[in-house]
């Protein structure tokens, strides 16, 4: 029997909604499935079918989505598909918190030690085992509290389902992984299907409790409704990732500085602007290092510095420094899926570097370009004569430099012709006959 997909706008009461998650988890897969199980509450859906193929995530999304799954009243069944994918990490806590826990063959799940669940950036292994060397101090001390508090909260998911909880903490203590036939013996999962009509014939007619309340499911001749992730969830996962948020923050900062520096010119200010917001907002659902943040702020503010004080580069490299090491250590996290590449930094820190070289380039070059403002811009500049005086044609006006001044000359004026400045008394100048090579300049 084949089941038609339907898009989500033509969903049905009792229909079978099918969602995807394809990537690491973080904050834009907890808003689409957030957002989606309360759509498909409303709309009468009978069953919830999550796609996984994940390596893992970060902690707070992770809880944030097991919340939502356990206060749903639609039941949710966790299917790690197609063959070859996996629910590693935060996936395999999820796939634990989910009414039904399903996977294709050619799949595997586990390896749920968590990296980090608060705290300061690094890994945080298990604990060792009796006959090895045990790391001692403060790090010890939290990463044993880590690790206790995932196999706690696993645990309490598994007995909670009715699923293998020793395997569970196993997986937390250990990072041992399960393929899916192995997953199926010892009671880690509920079915072994190979795609989602398969599934939904298994699951046909079981009772599962949803909420508190019972639900009876009749999904051999439901509906699938796909149910995609919309602009919504692709704009956040784009801006959330590290590398995006932390170059939309460069441009931001820069586009403001071009505004300054050009008033008028808007569009370095729009831009920047918009740039800016949007990685503040996306730093705010990240796992941030504030020492790191700090940095960065403090090397963009020296780069932009370089600008203006006569430091002849030393601001500007050391606000190179500074933003560099601020990078590597700006996502408090080692989730997958979640770091900065070196490449991305390094290119960062070229292209400003390039920036302050050419700043300095062009405050070196006016350094030595002759002035061209004032008496030593006036004097020896051409000048039009626009006015003689009828009584002593030797005195007149002229415009030089866009301004009309009073003038005087040893021979006399005619209107039209060119003069070249010889000194300036006052408001009065003091002019010449421009030479004929000079007539052309």
């Amino acid at each position: 029997m084949l089941l038609a997909l339907a898009p989500a706008s033509q969903a049905a009461p009792g229909s079978v909604w099918v969602l995807d998650i394809s990537d690491a988890i973080g904050p834009a897969s907890a808003d689409y499935l957030v957002r989606t199980l309360t759509q498909a509450q409303d709309q009468g859906a009978q069953l919830v079918v999550l796609r996984l193929d994940t390596p893992g995530g970060l902690d707070s999304a992770m809880r944030q989505m097991i919340k939502a799954i356990l206060a749903s009243t639609v039941p949710v069944a966790s299917f790690v598909a197609p063959s070859g994918a996996r629910a590693a990490s935060a996936g395999t806590y999820i796939l634990y918190a989910s009414h039904v826990a399903a996977m294709a063959p050619g799949t595997n799940l586990g390896a749920a030690t968590p990296v980090q669940i608060g705290g300061p950036a690094g890994t945080c292994p298990a604990p060792a085992p009796d006959n090895k060397a045990k790391p001692d101090g403060d790090e010890a001390t939290l990463a044993r509290k880590q690790v206790n508090d995932a196999a706690a909260y696993i645990r309490g998911l598994a007995q909670l389902r009715g699923r293998n909880a020793d395997w569970a903490e196993q997986a937390v203590r250990e990072a041992v992984s399960l393929p899916a036939s192995e997953a199926l013996r010892l009671k880690v999962i509920d079915q072994l299907a190979d795609d989602v009509p398969a599934l939904l014939r298994q699951l046909d007619g079981k009772t599962l409790v949803a909420a508190g309340q019972p639900r009876l499911l009749q999904t051999r001749d439901a509906s699938l409704v796909e149910h995609l992730p919309d602009w919504r969830t692709r704009l956040l996962a784009v801006i959330t990732n590290p590398s995006v948020a932390l170059i939309l923050i460069m441009i931001g900062v820069y586009g403001l500085l071009f505004e300054f520096m050009n008033p008028g010119s808007a569009l370095g200010g729009v831009v920047g602007g918009i740039c800016l917001l949007l990685g503040l907002y996306a730093l705010q659902l990240l796992p941030v290092s504030f020492a790191g943040m700090a940095l960065i702020l403090l090397g963009i503010a020296f780069m932009i510095a370089e600008a203006f004080l006569p430091s002849f580069g030393a601001v500007g490299f050391g606000g190179i420094v500074a933003f560099v090491v601020g990078a590597l250590i700006l996502i408090d996290t080692d989730a997958p899926g979640f770091g900065i590449p070196l490449g991305l930094i390094a290119t960062l820190a070229v292209l400003s570097a390039l920036l302050i070289g050419g700043v300095l380039g062009m405050a070196i070059k006016a350094r030595r370009r002759v002035p061209v403002s004032g008496d030593a811009g006036l004097v020896g500049s051409l000048a039009i004569v626009t006015q003689v005086m009828e009584d002593d044609p030797r005195n007149g006006a002229v415009q030089a430099q866009g301004e009309h001044w009073q003038a005087r000359c040893a021979t006399p004026l005619q209107i039209g012709q060119q003069v070249r400045i010889t000194a300036r008394q006052g408001l009065m100048l003091q002019v010449s006959a421009a030479a004929p090579a000079a007539q052309g300049e």
